[in-house]
């Protein structure tokens, strides 16, 4: 698959989700490996987790180089649209469903997020390889290419609340 065709024109936005994409689905491929049992499809766990993050290119966040307009809390389901648009449905539940650990429609409406009020977890292994390999590195460009290791990871998801660390660590069991 040509993924560069979904890929930003700007260089620094190029390179910063390339290099990211290229460590998730690094790890998420190592993931797969080790859990054959799961039945995964390791083609479309790399072609996925290199589009995982792509709606970000729509988002306002300058610290990674993205200058649109949309909180950057919508990059998943930007995502999706761009790539059900191409006709690539299930590459776009993948970006629809690993942010944090998944979003509940409850979550949506507590939260008052910019997001459709419905449950976007995610449910096929390839979505939670993808998700899980997500959580472990960030799009900071001073640590990009830095794994993080799983207590950085599980600070990061306690700041979201119990529900999210508690679906984060089910994912973990499952594949850490």
């Amino acid at each position: 698959m040509d993924i560069n065709r979904f890929y930003p024109a700007d260089p620094a936005l190029h390179d910063l989700l390339y290099t990211h994409s290229r460590a998730v689905a690094d790890l998420a491929l190592e993931i797969n490996a080790r859990h054959p049992e799961l039945g995964a499809d390791s083609q479309f766990i790399e072609d996925a987790a290199m589009l995982h993050d792509i709606g970000i290119v729509a988002c306002n966040a300058p610290s990674i180089h993205c200058h649109g307009q949309l909180p950057y809390i919508c990059h998943g389901i930007e995502g999706a649209r761009i790539l059900a648009e191409a006709g690539l449905l299930r590459h776009a539940l993948v970006c629809e469903r690993h942010t944090g650990s998944g979003i509940t429609a409850e979550e949506i409406a507590d939260n008052a997020l910019p997001l459709p009020e419905r449950d976007m977890l995610p449910i096929s292994p390839e979505e939670k390889i993808i998700c899980y390999a997500d959580k472990f590195y960030s799009k900071n460009p001073a640590s990009l290419m830095r794994r993080k290791t799983l207590d950085e990871v599980l600070k990061d998801m306690e700041r979201h609340g119990a529900a999210p660390l508690r679906r984060f660590l089910e994912l973990h069991k499952m594949l850490g």
